[in-house]
């Protein structure tokens, strides 16, 4: 990052003309070297290159005058003005910043600096003053629009400067009169100074004044530059396409481009100068900046300057408005591949990426996880992470061994690392590679996704990422997430990653309101189906629904698995004593211990095996599924979530067993074939059940909470109030729902 305190600011005055600054630039640039403790004589020598405006003692005056301020300007204000004018810090131990752009085919760039064959500007021998002036004005103006135009001058510390001139006249009078003259346009116009020649405003006027309020039509805008070679500047202004009404040579050292900006208003006005006079710096032009008023005087064609003839070197030239100008200039270097012949590739294919999850991922593409709240979605996505930075498998798919950065976007940076380490000992993995997981905790920092994605480019852009996660992608969400173009242009942003690190990118995102059973899994997701599309991997995962001769089943395994525990690491031989049967089901197994360990010891096994049990109340069970481009679909998945982690059955119990609502949704039964009227009684009965049902499934202490139930149930938080009013047996304060007691009731 560029040290302020060691750049020299003399140095950084060199890239900037004074003549290319307007008046606050000017004050800007004093008050910076000011604040830096330069003396004001550079500020005074620098402000000489522009005779023009230069005044003795203007620059000790103003100097005088900087007091200091709560936020003053320092030198960054000068840093910022050289760069725009092309100023490079020096490569040499420069760390990228995160506000620095990076490298890559600057954009909009035309003209190909060292290839410009300069086009030579020669006066003509002989020429028609009248021509001159009447194509002028018939190719800028119509017939009944004002004409503003100056012919007398006044002196100034010797400098000739325009009057405001005449504006009374139409165009179709100045024409008839000139078609009249003889040849001599001064009798029309009025004579000429020798020295300043002539100028015209090339917008039209109301014929009241000439004033930027006088003008009627934001028609043209006036690029002019002395800065370059008269040859180079025909060359530019010509390469570039400009969509030129008038050119004309100015007598001295520039030429006047006239373009067609075309704006409704003159706030479109200023935007459409700026990107014009950005587009012609960008391409070796520095435009005079102070042309940018609309009202603004440029050269008359057809007079003489100290003895050089303003003329016209040609009308309607380059594209034929701004709008057609405009869409060419953004195309120029759109960055997009050439169409190749798939003949030219046949023999020789090139290779695919390699799997970063086998059967599931390439290396450099993209996935989504979906799925409801309360799934642990992000404990999964840590999961993977940890997986790809060992080498293992997750889910049961096996990881290549790669870097990875975590896009933290929720939850505060202590409890995003202690995540990480409980699901570590979780899993029972030593932390081999844990110096290949990257950390990124914005919580409180985040910026959408298009300001997100360059800034996390820079900051990867070294680090030989195999993937990055960003969790959860609705604190970087742009746009409506209904809208496919909006959502196609958000996903667009994942793909930029993608390619300027060669990474995966995976992040996850929420199922819609309602029943997920009935669903594709690719239709689960909220919003637009761009978000099922766009990824080259969607893995969904769905609630099933666990039935209480399952959740006894695990009861049971849960007890086994601890009392096995407890004698390994008590009892010695404890397996000389217990059939291998009895060790599968917790009675059997207790009764075989009743003769081999004492009253205390039966006491300390039981009281382990409960509460592994009570554990079992926790557990939720999930089916993944994928919907994949690059693999072959590959079989439902079915886990149980025990916090932290997300276990694979193995007993194939949660196989047959239907995802939540797949068999009993409420809209299923109401819209099938089927569908009866029922009574307001049965309707009612129905809700106190569901009710019932989902805080059964969501409390915890005792408590849960009004936006997760009422996207449980697929209603709105307000249609679920009138019903849990309706239902009586629930008390809701402040978002949160607990059984009503006579200990909480209001």
């Amino acid at each position: 990052m560029t040290n302020e305190s060691d750049l020299n600011l003399t140095e950084l005055l060199e890239y900037i003309d004074p003549r290319d600054c307007d008046y606050t630039d000017w004050l800007s640039i004093g008050m910076a070297l000011k604040e830096a403790g330069y003396p004001c004589s550079v500020w005074d020598e620098w402000s000489k290159r522009d005779p023009g405006r230069f005044h003795d003692g203007e620059t000790w005056r103003k100097w005088d005058s900087f007091r200091g301020a709560a936020t003053p300007i320092t030198a960054g204000t000068l840093v910022a003005m050289a760069k725009e004018h092309g100023w490079q810090p020096a490569k040499a131990g420069h760390e990228i910043g995160w506000g620095d752009e990076i490298g890559g085919k600057d954009s909009q760039v035309v003209v190909k600096k060292g290839w410009l064959e300069s086009i030579e500007v020669r006066e003509p021998e002989t020429w028609d003053p009248v021509e001159q002036l009447v194509t002028y004005l018939d190719t800028l103006f119509q017939d009944e629009e004002y004409v503003g135009y100056v012919t007398e001058v006044w002196e100034k510390d010797g400098r000739i400067l325009p009057t405001a001139g005449s504006y009374d006249r139409t165009a179709v009078q100045l024409k008839a009169a000139l078609k009249h003259c003889g040849g001599d346009i001064g009798a029309v116009i009025g004579d000429t100074n020798p020295e300043g020649g002539a100028w015209i405003r090339f917008n039209p006027l109301d014929g009241k004044g000439v004033k930027n309020d006088n003008v009627t039509d934001l028609r043209y805008a006036l690029v002019e530059s002395d800065d370059t070679d008269l040859g180079q500047q025909n060359a530019i202004l010509r390469e570039l396409e400009l969509p030129i009404a008038a050119l004309v040579y100015s007598g001295g050292k520039s030429l006047h481009a006239i373009v067609h900006i075309d704006a409704p208003n003159y706030e479109e006005y200023r935007k459409r100068v700026e990107f014009l006079y950005d587009i012609c710096r960008k391409n070796g032009l520095q435009p005079d900046k102070q042309n940018k008023n609309p009202s603004r005087l440029s050269r008359m064609p057809g007079v003489l300057r100290k003895g050089h003839k303003q003329f016209l070197l040609g009308t309607n030239l380059g594209k034929k408005n701004w709008a057609e100008w405009r869409e060419w200039i953004e195309s120029v270097n759109d960055d997009l591949p050439d169409p190749e012949p798939l003949v030219d590739v046949w023999d020789k294919l090139p290779a695919l990426s390699d799997p970063l999850i086998d059967g599931v991922l390439r290396k450099g593409h993209k996935l989504l996880l979906a799925g409801p709240s309360k799934a642990g979605k992000s404990f999964a996505l840590i999961e993977m992470v940890i997986a790809i930075a060992e080498g293992r498998p997750w889910f049961g798919f096996p990881c290549a061994q790669g870097r990875v950065l975590y896009v933290n976007l929720e939850l505060d940076r202590a409890s995003c690392l202690h995540r990480f380490k409980d699901v570590y000992d979780a899993l029972g993995w030593k932390p081999k590679n844990i110096s290949a997981i990257d950390i990124w905790n914005l919580r409180g920092s985040s910026v959408p996704m298009d300001k997100l994605a360059p800034k996390l480019i820079r900051r990867a852009s070294k680090k030989d990422y195999a993937a990055v996660v960003i969790d959860p992608i609705y604190k970087v969400l742009t746009g409506d997430e209904n809208s496919a173009d909006q959502m196609a242009a958000f996903c667009n942003q994942f793909d930029r990653v993608c390619h300027e690190l060669g990474a995966a990118v995976i992040y996850c995102h929420h199922h819609s309101k309602g029943y997920q059973g009935q669903k594709r899994s690719m239709d689960r997701a909220s919003g637009s189906g761009v978000f099922a599309r766009d990824p080259d991997a969607l893995l969904d995962m769905t609630e099933l629904e666990v039935t209480e001769a399952l959740e006894k089943q695990q009861e049971n395994r849960r007890a086994c698995w601890a009392i096995e525990t407890w004698l390994d690491a008590h009892i010695k031989g404890w397996r000389d004593h217990v059939g291998q049967d009895d060790a599968l089901n917790e009675k059997a197994f207790l009764w075989a211990l009743e003769d081999v360990l004492s009253n205390d010891q039966m006491d300390a096994v039981r009281e382990f095996a409960d509460r592994s049990k009570a554990a079992v109340k926790q557990l939720t069970a999930w089916r993944i599924e994928g919907t994949l481009r690059e693999f072959a679909r590959f079989a439902p998945v079915n886990v149980w979530f025990d916090y932290p982690i997300h276990v694979a059955d193995d007993t194939g119990a949660l196989q047959d067993i239907n995802p939540e609502g797949e068999t009993q949704s409420w809209k299923n039964t109401w819209k099938g074939n089927f569908r009866k009227k029922r009574s307001r009684e049965d309707s009612a009965a129905d809700r106190r059940r569901s009710i019932d049902a989902a805080f059964e499934a969501l409390n915890f202490d005792g408590e849960a909470e009004l936006t997760e139930m009422a996207e449980r149930l697929g209603k709105k938080p307000d249609t679920l109030r009138k019903n849990l009013k309706e239902h009586g047996g629930y008390q809701l304060k402040d978002g949160v729902i607990t059984r009503r007691t006579a200990a909480n009731i209001d």
